[in-house]
């Protein structure tokens, strides 16, 4: 038999959203295919872990597969557990799945019954039902549609600087094959990514792969929007008299005048350096100046006790 969801990563049903995501952690290090070049095993397992996590780590998605409403593919189950009461040719007893009150029949014993057969029984023949083009009748005449395969999920990490620059990334499916990934204008954390017939075969074609971006949290830089944030510390003779410093970006250093007599908390702005939003416009990069003031400077300290300027920087506060 398949392995449910919670097998895959070899937990239990109840599994805390922290054991889950440690679990995928450990198996997708595993069993990626960059680790695992010549065991296509690997490669199938690795899907299918990813697969799971995806549909797990989703609240709203892992209450409806604890409900039995959707399958192991994300996709919807038939009513009464996809049959008629749960009915499976061939199978005794009581299915998995069967809707409440239903029980599952062997209709006699008969292995593969026909339910069209069933039905014309019980409805008026086959002749009834072949005249009026449906209902019963009709039953056993319509085809199964041939589906497509089932699609494949995938989590990738990016760098924060790949992700303002919308840089492409290197992904390794699968089935082994390497592709240059495309980010899209608009990039957020979750965002997903299909790749139309990058999935698993099926009679009526291959399935997607949906790739799910991770924006890596930066240790300068924080998101606001479309705009990104920078604490820049400077001098107190930078702020004072005003000067020219180097600034780091996304794409790499930029020069920025600092004002002449810039105060702590001044915000200052680098045009078009921030992340590109749906409609391909740019943000901008944000730059917070902060003054430091150096604590062991005897000669700062003695301009400060010499100086009386500076007035009641707190008057406005009616202190």
């Amino acid at each position: 038999m398949a392995l449910d969801l919670y097998q895959r990563l070899g937990l239990k049903r109840g599994a805390t959203e922290a054991e889950i995501k440690k679990a995928y952690r450990s198996l997708a290090k595993q069993l990626h295919p960059d680790r695992n070049k010549d065991n296509p095993n690997a490669a199938k397992r690795f899907g299918e872990v990813t697969q799971a996590y995806d549909l797990l780590s989703d609240k709203d998605k892992r209450a409806r597969y604890d409900r039995g409403e959707i399958d192991e593919e994300g996709n919807p189950k038939m009513p009464f557990g996809g049959g008629f009461g749960g009915y499976s040719p061939g199978a005794g007893g009581p299915q998995p799945g069967a809707g409440p009150g239903f029980e599952s029949f062997n209709f006699g014993g008969a292995e593969g019954a026909d339910l069209g057969d069933l039905f014309e029984g019980l409805f008026g023949g086959a002749s009834a039902g072949r005249q009026r083009g449906g209902g019963f009748g009709g039953f056993r005449q319509r085809a199964r549609v041939p589906q497509k395969g089932a699609d494949v999920a995938y989590r990738l990490k990016i760098p924060f600087e790949d992700a303002v620059a919308l840089k492409p990334q290197r992904i390794t499916l699968a089935d082994g094959k390497t592709i240059d990934l495309k980010l899209p204008p608009g990039l957020e954390d979750g965002t997903r990514i299909r790749l139309s017939g990058r999935g698993e075969e099926g009679p009526d074609g291959r399935g997607d792969a949906i790739v799910t971006i991770e924006i890596a949290p930066h240790r300068h830089f924080t998101r606001e929007g479309s705009n990104i944030r920078l604490e820049l510390p400077v001098t107190l003779k930078e702020a004072v008299l005003g000067a020219k410093v180097k600034v780091p970006t996304p794409e790499g250093p930029v020069m920025l005048s600092i004002p002449k007599g810039t105060s702590s908390g001044t915000v200052l702005r680098l045009k078009g350096r921030g992340f590109t939003a749906k409609d391909g416009k740019r943000g901008d990069q944000l730059v917070a100046v902060e003054i430091g003031i150096p604590s062991d400077d005897p000669e700062l300290q003695r301009f400060a006790e010499a100086w009386s300027g500076g007035g009641n920087p707190r008057a406005s506060l009616g202190v």
